[in-house]
């Protein structure tokens, strides 16, 4: 195959210039004579071939020459020379790249010397193509070119450009790590600190950065995260206020949803900003948005420091937006994780409460259930006399109103759970009504040789209030008081605010308080303060939560002050007037009906059944005897002893009287009082409830199988909580037998003879 052969003329013999677009003309015009080169006609053979291979290649070429290694290069190579075209041309090589001469003439060198020559990839020059320092990659060889005598006269260069590709492998890789660092983030502060160790990994592009985050209810964005910067104690720089900032721009950022690029650092990051990895300092930053397309999406701040090296064009500008999505995809995944986990401990929180709420009212529906059913049954057998059948309707008839109040109780927290609650708003003279509803508890406290003070200021306007939630509200709070307070003084008083916008309600006591742990779940639905010593433990854990759900409904608050040993003090705050209620829940005109009475009396006679004429015992003193000895047995031919440990007044009176014809009965209201008794005498069984205060049934059971002398007494434990596991649960800590309530009256009787009986065998065989 034979090729066309194209011969461009020129004057002087000078075609190996031909070509080369306009920088192969700029070769052609310029003057080289004043150059070590001297005029092109003069030019080494070798020099020229070069040359023309130079000029009609599409590879970025250039030449040096001679001892300076004078410079020429190809029209391709304009893209690297950059701002110093056509500048270059003809300079010593050391003038042209005098930035990089250092990295680059001991190859040189070793190229001049004529053997080898050498070959670098992806080679980082910090060159001055266009005013500024800037980071480029090449990917380039320096190859001797022999003068003429065959002694090394000059040096070519090819030139590949890697910058593009080096930069955008680098941004690739440092969102990948974005990626893998944050995946396993928990919460949103450490998606933040994870990011900023993934930003760390690019230093070149990412010199320093500061992470702001917007915590949940706040307009403050906190610093979350930094990279690249020296230690710092400038509370600048700890948060950014979007409404009075002037610094970051950060208003706008987060409203126009784009970066902002800031030419200078603030001065008082001078000190602070290094430059990392390179040798100049960062002098530029870019304020970027970190938003997500949610708008409940949890929204931040990046402030970059960027490359001294680099212009924030659009392929910089890329970078920082990408950067800024990931971390706002990994705030999102972390928050959707933390909303997650959330749920699961709330659904967590609900099912222990539903458990504790479910152990708990089975005691107290499994009580009165025992103290009806039994008496009923006594009475459909028809074997009580007038007295003794009045006395059981009487129990039953009591129980019946307490499961009642208790079903009420529940059905109102459900209702207003479920809002289907309907109140029923009138004006209402609050001092008044709270005094007569105070009064009520008058003649039980003041029997428990305590004080009831109730003190009132005038209130300037009435309070709107449904009056059955009020009573419920009041009588709660009263009964809880009683309750907890052995001695000393309740107070009721009720006064208008400081500011003069609502009426303020307090109940206070010098009861036993509330340890300070417990006072932040108080009002939570089911929640029970556990070990506390009261008059009862008895209680579903609803009554505190009802309270402030109903005070809520009245657009009222209610809280609580408890020193643990010194009292406690519920106060109730209801705004005047009816603007806060909803009006077609109101009405204008007060209620005729006005009946409290009814109402708070079931309260008092609950309250009335707590007290008992028990001596008190310190709980410390006796427990802190054990183990101790027990004292002689019942003298020999007397009935059996049987001691029974209930706190439930109506059940102590209902099993006494079930028991006292066939055995000697003593009936105490807690555990303290019953390791007293036994302290005192020795029974010949022990009935015991689980749940009483001060020392529980299964404490007591353990007080008395630690005891060497008493180890051997039988123990029969009375529990509302059914089912075999509890059965179990029971014998395992030792007792002799285990009755679920409610039970008949023929099978205590049963039990309570049988264990008598075993325990007469067992003592008969050891004495023989």
């Amino acid at each position: 195959m034979a090729y066309s052969k194209q011969t461009v003329d020129l004057p002087g013999g000078l075609s190996f210039l031909a070509g080369g677009g306009e920088t192969g003309g700029i070769i052609r015009s310029y003057d080289w004579s004043s150059t070590p080169l001297g005029c092109p006609e003069n030019w080494p053979r070798s020099l020229k071939t070069a040359v023309r291979i130079m000029l009609t290649s599409r590879q970025p070429i250039w030449i040096g020459w001679g001892d300076d290694l004078i410079y020429l290069y190809n029209d391709a190579y304009r893209s690297i020379i950059g701002g110093k075209h056509p500048w270059a041309i003809g300079k010593p090589t050391r003038e042209v790249w005098k930035e990089v001469w250092a990295r680059i003439s001991p190859l040189l060198a070793t190229a001049m010397g004529g053997i080898e020559g050498t070959y670098v990839e992806e080679d980082l020059l910090i060159m001055e193509r266009n005013g500024y320092p800037e980071e480029t990659y090449y990917t380039y060889s320096y190859s001797p070119i022999p003068d003429d005598d065959g002694s090394p006269g000059g040096i070519i260069c090819a030139n590949t450009d890697d910058t593009q590709r080096v930069q955008a492998e680098r941004q690739l890789a440092l969102l990948r790590e974005l990626a893998a660092k944050t995946v396993d983030a928990r919460t949103w502060r450490e998606a933040c600190q994870r990011s900023c160790l993934a930003l760390a990994t690019n230093p070149r592009d990412i010199v320093f950065a500061l992470l702001y985050a917007r915590p949940d209810g706040s307009e403050i964005f906190e610093l979350s995260g930094c990279v690249g910067l020296e230690s710092f104690d400038d509370s600048s720089l700890h948060v950014i206020d979007p409404s009075s900032d002037s610094v970051w721009h950060a208003s706008q950022v987060l409203q126009q949803r784009r970066p902002v690029f800031l030419r200078e650092l603030p001065r008082f990051m001078h000190g602070l900003a290094a430059g990392g990895v390179w040798t100049k300092r960062a002098d530029s930053i870019a304020v970027v948005p970190v938003v997500s397309q949610r708008e409940s999406a949890r929204q931040g701040i990046l402030i970059v420091g960027l490359s001294p090296h680099r212009l924030f064009d659009e392929r910089y500008q890329d970078l920082v937006v990408q950067v800024a999505a990931q971390i706002s995809d990994a705030l999102d995944s972390a928050d959707a994780y933390e909303q997650e986990k959330r749920r699961n401990e709330a659904l967590d929180q609900l099912h222990h409460a539903k458990n504790a709420f479910f152990s708990n009212v089975s005691h107290e529906f499994r009580t009165p259930l025992t103290l009806m059913l039994g008496p009923l049954e006594d009475v459909l057998n028809q074997r009580l006399s007038n007295e003794q059948m009045y006395e059981n309707v009487s129990i039953a008839y009591r129980n019946g109103f307490r499961l009642l109040r208790l079903v009420n109780s529940l059905l109102d927290f459900s209702s207003i759970e479920s809002g289907r609650v309907r109140a029923s708003y009138e004006p209402t003279d609050l001092a008044s009504f709270s005094v007569d509803l105070a009064s009520t508890f008058r003649s039980a406290i003041e029997r428990a040789e305590m004080k009831l003070d109730i003190v009132v200021e005038a209130l300037p306007k009435q309070v709107y209030v449904d009056r059955e939630m009020w009573e419920k509200i009041l009588l709660n709070l009263l009964s809880n008081a009683f309750k907890f307070t052995l001695d000393g003084v309740i107070q009721v008083t009720v006064k208008p605010s400081s500011d003069g916008t609502s009426a303020i309600v307090s109940v206070s006591d010098t009861g036993i308080g509330i340890p300070e742990a417990e006072l932040p779940h108080l009002f939570e639905r089911f929640h029970r303060v556990s070990g506390q010593n009261g008059r009862s433990i008895e209680g579903s854990g609803i009554g505190l939560a009802l309270v402030n759900e109903l005070v809520k409904l009245h657009g009222g608050s209610v809280c609580c002050e408890s020193r643990l040993g010194f009292g406690t003090t519920m106060t109730v705050s209801m705004p005047f007037g009816h603007a806060h209620l909803p009006q077609d829940q109101t009405r204008n005109v007060m209620s005729a009906d006005v009946s409290i009475v009814t109402r708070a009396q079931e309260y008092v006679d609950e309250a009335l059944r707590w007290m008992t004429e028990s001596p008190s015992v310190e709980a410390d003193t006796l427990l802190s005897a054990l183990p101790y000895s027990a004292r002689a047995d019942a003298p020999a031919g007397q009935r059996k002893r049987i001691l029974l440990a209930d706190d439930n007044a109506d059940m102590r009176d209902y099993i006494e009287r079930l028991l006292k014809d066939r055995w000697e009965i003593e009936a105490v209201p807690d555990g303290v009082a019953a390791l007293a008794s036994i302290q005192a005498r020795r029974p010949d069984l022990v009935l015991a409830d689980v749940m009483m205060p001060k020392l529980d049934g299964f404490g007591l059971l353990q007080a008395i199988r630690a005891d060497d002398a008493l180890k051997e007494t039988p123990v029969i434990i009375l529990s509302a909580r059914a089912g075999e596991e509890a059965r179990i649960e029971g014998l395992d800590v030792g007792a002799d037998d285990y009755l679920t309530k409610p039970f008949s009256a023929r099978e205590l009787v049963a039990r309570v003879r049988s264990n008598l009986d075993l325990a007469q065998i067992r003592s008969d065989a050891k004495a023989a």
